[in-house]
């Protein structure tokens, strides 16, 4: 039999999880997008994401962890620098694909229109400031091609639908190399940490 004490408990469990949910799914600041592994799309699965908010309840992010098999150098074989830089070109998403936009660590703007994604890493996608970048400091950055744009509420929905996993902006941890088993540990992270909310 169900007492109201019982009940009571049960209450106040559903309460702290539905709470601690809540906290983890902030995406009114920059966050860290995990694809969950049911998330099966040719695009979005296994995939790591930054994203932050643009608006009110729009956001804007790239991928980090889709190599292509190309390097600045062979998208721009006239750019002396840009050939040194050994690093593959991410796929950052769908949208203006055939854009390369920087992601750069550090402390302040590289300059430009450039913007900050999440503490200590901004974007950079003018043309003579990704040349800037990748002529002084490739070595702390992604060169990525193309970007991810969810209108409003739809990020918030997809999170609510249970596609991707939240963590906290870690710029290291965002442009970390290789990035090669990077969205398996990330997985085992996040599915660690739910378990241990839920007990």
């Amino acid at each position: 039999m169900i007492t109201r004490s019982s009940l009571l408990r049960l209450f106040v469990l559903i309460l702290l999880g539905w709470s601690a949910s809540l906290r983890a799914a902030d995406i009114s600041q920059a966050v860290i997008l995990v694809a969950k592994p049911g998330l099966r799309d040719a695009l979005y699965g296994s995939t790591v994401l930054i994203a932050r908010p643009v608006g009110p309840g729009e956001h804007v992010g790239f991928i980090v962890n889709r190599p292509t098999r190309f390097t600045l150098g062979k998208l721009f074989p006239d750019h002396a620098q840009a050939r040194k830089v050994l690093d593959p070109v991410y796929l950052g998403g769908p949208i203006n694909s055939q854009l390369i936009f920087a992601l750069v660590q550090r402390h302040d703007s590289p300059g430009g229109s450039s913007f900050q994604l999440m503490p200590d890493l901004f974007v950079a996608f003018e043309a003579e400031t990704v040349d800037r970048i990748i002529e002084a400091e490739p070595d702390r950055a992604r060169f990525v091609a193309g970007l991810v744009a969810w209108r409003a509420g739809e990020l918030r929905e997809e999170i609510e639908r249970g596609l991707w996993y939240v963590l906290e902006p870690d710029a290291a941890l965002a442009l970390r190399k290789p990035t090669e088993g990077l969205w398996e540990e990330l997985v085992r992270r996040s599915e660690q940490a739910a378990k241990r909310r839920s007990t």
